[in-house]
């Protein structure tokens, strides 16, 4: 949609211009003094300037003629007006959002989104105003997300809204998306606030408290059956010991008291009797 609008030096034109005006002065044509004024201001009227990584959307009584990225003083076309459209980078953070994410649980949420205008035609004529567009998009997308992924994910194979590399990914690709139209380019979008409602986060973290803790002994159990296993193994093998059933099992059952105990193991040591 973006076209490059016809322009020229601004200061060559300015250049031809007073030129004309001290020929019609040298000349003191009083019959054509109107007809300079008129031709001085017309000309006048198209001189604008552009500032580095900004756009002029030149409109001439409003049809769009043309777009000018050249950063400096130049010259278009006479009567025409010329809208500011800035090709910087921006961000802003939108504010945060209460929503249930994917297993019901209310969650705060808050995302940054990074942006740059790349077809200023389409920012200024494809929405009413891009940069309240990008915001309510940006929501938009973030209540979305929050919707579709859970706070928190035991399963492996699930994402959760604490994967901050691929959640990231996933709301840029989708703010890309819905800003396409409007001529804008999302360079990257990412989560700055995650937690859980404040009328639940109290249970929430004696749940999380409870799953590492049941974590921790599972991995704990597993340990300590191979730890075990290499025992009995390693004193069969090199002769140690012979163990009938009922001595393993005894064996067995103390040493997974010692490894998988959360307290310090206090060692009985048998010296046999006292009497003979």
């Amino acid at each position: 949609m973006e076209r490059r609008a016809f322009r020229l030096n601004g200061f060559l034109v300015l250049l031809v211009l007073l030129v004309l005006a001290a020929i019609a002065a040298v000349v003191s044509l009083e019959d054509l003094a109107l007809v300079w004024v008129v031709v001085f201001v017309l000309v006048a009227s198209g001189f604008t300037v552009v500032n580095p990584n900004e756009a002029k959307v030149v409109q001439f009584f409003g049809r769009y003629i043309g777009t000018v990225q050249d950063a400096g003083f130049v010259w278009v076309l006479p009567f025409s007006y010329k809208s500011k459209i800035t090709l910087r980078v921006r961000n802003f953070e939108t504010a945060k959002l209460k929503v249930n994410d994917a297993d019901g649980n209310p969650v705060e949420i808050a995302a940054v989104v990074v942006y740059k205008v790349t077809d200023a035609a389409k920012a200024k004529f494809s929405v009413d105003d891009y940069e309240n567009y990008i915001a309510i998009q940006s929501e938009a997308a973030v209540r979305h997300l929050a919707t579709t992924h859970p706070y928190d994910s035991h399963d492996p194979s699930r994402t959760s809204l604490r994967d901050g590399a691929e959640v990231a990914t996933e709301l840029t690709a989708e703010l890309r998306d819905r800003t396409e139209l409007a001529g804008i380019e999302v360079v990257e979008a990412r989560i700055t606030h995650l937690a859980y409602a404040p009328e639940i986060a109290q249970a929430m973290l004696v749940r999380q408290q409870a799953g590492q803790v049941v974590a921790a002994r599972t991995r704990i159990v597993e340990g300590a059956v191979g730890m075990v296993h290499l025992a009995l193994d390693r004193l069969a093998a090199e002769g140690v010991v012979e163990l009938d059933e009922e001595r393993k099992a005894q064996m067995v059952s103390n040493l997974l008291v010692v490894l998988c105990g959360d307290r310090a193991i206090q060692p009985v040591v048998n010296t046999g009797s006292l009497y003979a």
